[in-house]
């Protein structure tokens, strides 16, 4: 039974937090959060069961780390405030606490970050003899797994192409998706999205591409972004946000590993508010509202479409659960790992599926 800290039960931690409450194999001994609203209420209460655990939100992170869990559950916004993410991961990783993470994208590839991100936690792991693993949809499974298992299917490969592409109108995440996105901005506006910025995207997504070059056995020339943006001809409203006529209501930007002037391996991201934004653009098949897409182009050519779906949940929040499971799955297996920073090559597949039935 491994003792387990939930910390931010937004949109993804809700669903972890869920799921870690039911596993028979974890237990939960405490719950972060920080909105008022949520502290002291029951961990159940704030995911959607019925039955009260007795654990109560807290935002005293020295009570969390005097429960000397075996394990913490990171799902709390970073890519804003990656120090303050740095300095709280770490406290619990210097206390003896594993901690697994859908957040801090650029620690999906450890070895690839930079030495700001990944020595300060590193230096944590050795003092506690800790471990962390942080990984998510994406960047994580379709850029890792998924690009894995169809590129194996290949006897030779000249291209990878890893795409997700989705409606994020029922995704209520403005304040950081939305507006890092640029959504809502007038065409002309002095204000640059903030994935526009030179350098961003590929600070992002650049070290999935590079661990897939390393993987691959090949040598990139470059590694560049692009983005595009559409703008809304009529009133579009929706969760996220209401975009008027004029203002940005979807986003294509992509990441690039290139070889002789031709992108080899790429990373791409198509996002619209509702299916009336950009319509020259690729939608996910059958109607869906998204799908994680990895197309190889080779001998033969493979193409795996991944599409998720709840029965009380639209397609966003499935997401959110895949990228809840990505961390919560592997918990017993990481607390067993040498201390360190752990990639997703690291873990065995059959790891990610251990305990899953119950």
């Amino acid at each position: 039974m491994r003792r387990v800290v939930q910390f931010s039960t937004g949109n993804v931690g809700r669903h972890s937090l869920w799921a870690i409450i039911g596993r028979p194999d974890l237990e939960l001994v405490g719950v972060h959060a920080s909105s008022p609203d949520k502290i002291g209420r029951d961990a159940a209460e704030l995911c959607g069961r019925r039955e009260p655990t007795g654990v109560l939100a807290t935002d005293d992170i020295d009570a969390l780390l005097a429960l000397g869990a075996d394990c913490v559950v990171y799902t709390a916004q970073a890519e804003t405030r990656p120090l303050d993410a740095i300095e709280q991961m770490a406290r619990f990783l210097s206390a003896g606490s594993n901690v697994v993470a859908s957040s801090m994208v650029w620690m999906v590839t450890p070895h690839l970050a930079d030495d700001w991100l990944r020595e300060p936690l590193a230096q944590a792991c050795k003092a506690g003899n800790s471990s962390l693993y942080v990984n998510g949809v994406d960047p994580g499974y379709s850029g890792d797994t998924e690009a894995l298992a169809a590129m194996s299917l290949a006897t030779r490969i000249t291209s990878v192409t890893v795409q997700e592409i989705f409606d994020y109108g029922n995704y209520d995440d403005f304040e950081f998706t939305g507006r890092t996105m640029g959504f809502g901005l007038p065409r002309g506006s002095d204000v640059m999205p903030a994935l526009f910025l030179p350098g961003v995207i590929t600070s992002m997504w650049g070290g999935p591409v590079r661990n897939l070059a390393h993987h691959l056995g090949i040598e990139l020339d470059e590694v560049r972004q692009r983005a595009d943006a559409w703008y809304a001809t009529d009133r579009i409203e929706c969760a996220m946000t209401t975009v008027e006529p004029g203002q940005m209501a979807a986003a294509r930007f992509a990441v690039e590993g290139v070889i002789n002037g031709a992108p080899v391996i790429t990373m791409e991201h198509i996002t619209r508010l509702t299916p009336a934004s950009a319509p020259d653009w690729e939608y996910p098949p059958d109607g869906q509202i998204g799908v994680h897409r990895v197309v190889v182009e080779g001998e033969p050519r493979v193409e795996l479409n991944t599409q998720l779906s709840h029965p009380d949940y639209d397609s966003t929040d499935a997401g959110c659960i895949s990228t809840a499971a990505r961390i919560v799955n592997v918990i017993d297996w990481v607390c067993d790992a040498p201390a360190g920073l752990i990639a997703v090559e690291d873990i065995p597949p059959v790891a990610m599926v251990k305990g899953l039935i119950w």
